[in-house]
This record gives C-alpha cells, sequence and structure tokens, in this order.
C-alpha cells in the first residue's frame, strides 16, 4: 500500500508542477497585455498645456466637387397598362375610375396588412375585392383620370416595383 500511495503523490506533484509552470507563461502573457494597454492609454490622454492653441489645417479635396442630379422620368399616359376588372370596396371609402395597386392576396389578413403598412406611410390604402378571382386587391391611392393616376403610380414602383394601375368598370 505504501508504494501505491507513494507514486500516487508522486503523480500528483507532477501534475501540480505542470499545471503550475503553465500558468505563469499566461500571466507573464497577461502582464505584457496590460502593460502595453496602459501604456497606450496613457500617450492617449496626454493634455498640452494650452488647448486653445491647437492648430488646424484645413483639408483640400484632391478631386472637385461634382453635383449630381436626378431627373424623374414621366411616363405618358398612353404608354402605361392598365387592367380592367369589376371590384366591391370591402375596407375603404370607395374607389374612383383608376387605381394604384400594390398587392393582391387570396387572404384578406394579408391584404389587411399591406393596408396597414400603407396607411401607416401616409396613403389612404382601401381593400377591393374580385369575386371572379377571388382575389383581396390592395389599393394604395384612386383618382377620377389616368394622368392623375400615373405620378403616384410610379412614386410607388419605387417601393412596390409590381404595382400596376386598375380601371373599375
Amino acid at each position: 500500500m505504501n508504494k501505491t500511495k507513494t507514486f500516487a503523490a508522486v503523480a500528483l506533484g507532477m501534475v501540480l508542477a505542470i499545471s503550475m509552470s503553465s500558468c505563469k507563461s499566461k500571466e507573464s502573457l497577461y502582464k505584457k497585455a496590460y502593460e502595453k494597454a496602459q501604456a497606450q492609454n496613457a500617450s492617449n490622454t496626454q493634455v498640452t498645456e494650452d488647448p486653445s492653441t491647437i492648430n488646424v489645417t484645413p483639408v483640400q479635396p484632391t478631386a472637385p466637387v461634382t453635383t449630381v442630379t436626378t431627373e424623374t422620368n414621366v411616363t405618358p399616359a398612353a404608354d402605361v397598362n392598365v387592367r380592367t376588372e369589376a371590384l366591391q370596396v370591402v375596407d375603404g371609402a370607395g374607389l374612383k375610375a383608376y387605381s394604384v395597386v400594390c398587392g393582391a392576396f387570396s387572404l384578406k389578413a394579408n391584404a389587411d396588412g399591406l393596408q396597414q403598412t400603407l396607411k401607416n406611410k401616409g396613403y389612404q390604402a382601401q381593400i377591393a375585392l374580385n369575386t371572379e378571382r377571388k382575389l383581396y386587391r390592395v389599393i394604395a391611392a384612386t383618382f377620377d383620370t389616368k394622368a392623375e393616376a400615373i405620378p403616384a403610380l410610379q412614386t410607388l414602383r419605387q417601393t412596390y416595383p409590381d404595382a400596376w394601375l386598375l380601371y373599375n368598370k
């Protein structure tokens, strides 16, 4: 039994010696990193005696400044495709002759979500049902003439690229 205890003690001593020596090397690395950080912190926090005498040199642009202008392409009324459908208003004040449709859904709950999104953006969105196709059309805006509807269609296509113009029978 004494040999077993002696062997266990020697083995335990070796494990402790190895683990302690490995801690020292890690400790020295941490100490070096800490000292380096302290030195950087000290150099960053040095204050000049008179902060009002700081010299500022303006930076000159290396290239000439160019101004970019964008033009809005207005599509003539004759070039815009218009779909004709018979719709029944489900939620809204009523449709005029031309409407900008931003989405079509088979579930009214999905149409309600897009309608609320459009209302949050300031549109007077409405939901109308196409009974033939059983689709809920989400209409962002409605107008008396095609010429009035086209600018709104082009604006909405920036966010809703599949938006289209509808003529209500």
